[in-house]
């Protein structure tokens, strides 16, 4: 019923990581980023090298949960390299008695996840099984990959209304079944790709999703509480994809369209893992519990967590306040946000300032209400 995009199971492991090691694709994208000099002048050496080194590494690798432990090796590198530090709080959320569904913002393709992953890890929880968009996998062997790394496949693409409805319910009775028959922690992005100009609202269509797989005779109510939803609320200093974002945005503002580049996402993922990032936070929220008229409702009390737990950093005042021209802006704040925008024009400028300033604009909104 779910094999089609349930995470592999341990007895798949081995051969799977065989297939991903003879991959030509991977190995050049592996030398791409790490030996890009050898790469360019002798291909075939690279590619040669890459597998060589894979092999090597992967000797060890033989279920799911070995992958798990050499990811959190790397996850610890990349906290070290990239960040000024990276704390977490809300753990006393997180169920022992249940699983939990966490539903987060989204920033960043890999790492979000990698951070939850992180967090609960070091608080001695299992790790989640992610959801991961199907317009991500192009590539059958970036789909092993994924997949082997405890990630199950969200169908984006399906070609008709009818398609997609079936999608939808496989979906959300895999998710169900997660949650209550492998007593697995779940992660789900609360919307569709990326919120690139900062503003973190959950799609009400996500919870729609959710609820199909609920009984007439359940009240919602009692559905969420199996659910167990955690929002999630991650917020980094410094975003490493900001320049090509405000890039996006603007010229979605000036046309009304974007085409990806290829490879553009690859691109991104990197980028997000190795560029510069600065404090990161990562709060587990209250779970979502009470009565709900519906989906939107739902949706709502998943966003105000979110904006209420989101840490604000001087990245995200000292945008606000240039936006706003607040005459009581600090010099060396100005300083810090306007680094951020070289080489980029006006528009794109503008842009990457709103990304940084709408949290702020979303807290202040809320106070408000």
């Amino acid at each position: 019923m779910f094999d089609d995009i349930r995470p592999y199971h341990d007895d798949e492991v081995n051969q799977i990581v065989n297939q991903l090691i003879n991959e030509v694709e991977l190995q050049s994208s592996i030398a791409q980023f790490s030996m890009p000099k050898i790469k360019k002048f002798w291909p075939s050496l690279a590619n040669f090298l890459v597998k060589y080194s894979l092999k090597k590494r992967v000797k060890h690798l033989h279920t799911i949960n070995d992958i798990q432990q050499e990811v959190a090796k790397y996850v610890n590198k990349i906290i070290k390299q990239t960040t000024d530090g990276f704390t977490f709080d809300g753990i006393e959320n997180v169920s022992t008695d249940k699983p939990c569904l966490f539903i987060s913002n989204h920033r960043d393709i890999v790492l979000d996840v990698a951070l939850v992953n992180y967090a609960l890890h070091q608080s001695h929880f299992d790790t989640v099984e992610a959801a991961v968009g199907d317009n991500l996998l192009s590539k059958s062997w970036v789909a092993d990959l994924m997949r082997i790394n405890k990630s199950f496949i969200v169908k984006r693409s399906e070609k008709t209304k009818r398609a997609m409805l079936n999608a939808s319910k496989q979906l959300s009775a895999y998710i169900y079944h997660s949650l209550t028959e492998k007593n697995q922690h779940i992660w789900i992005a609360q919307k569709e790709g990326r919120a690139k100009d900062g503003i973190d609202k959950t799609n009400a269509a996500l919870i729609s999703m959710l609820l199909l797989n609920k009984a007439k005779d359940t009240a919602i109510s009692d559905y969420l509480n199996q659910l167990n939803i955690i929002p999630v609320a991650i917020s980094y200093e410094y975003d490493p994809c900001d320049h090509d974002k405000a890039k996006e945005l603007a010229e979605k503002e000036a046309t009304g369209r974007y085409e990806k580049q290829e490879h553009e996402d690859l691109k991104s993922i990197t980028q997000g893992m190795l560029g510069y990032k600065g404090k990161v936070h990562l709060s587990f929220c209250p779970a979502i519990t009470g009565d709900f008229a519906d989906s939107k409702a739902i949706a709502s009390a998943i966003d105000k967590q979110i904006i209420n737990h989101y840490q604000l950093y001087e990245s995200n005042l000292s945008a606000y306040q240039q936006l706003s021209k607040n005459s009581d802006q600090q010099q060396s704040s100005l300083e810090q946000i306007t680094t951020r925008m070289s080489q980029l024009n006006k528009e794109q400028q503008h842009w990457l300032l709103t990304m940084y300033a709408n949290p702020v604009i979303a807290k202040k909104t809320l106070e408000q209400q």
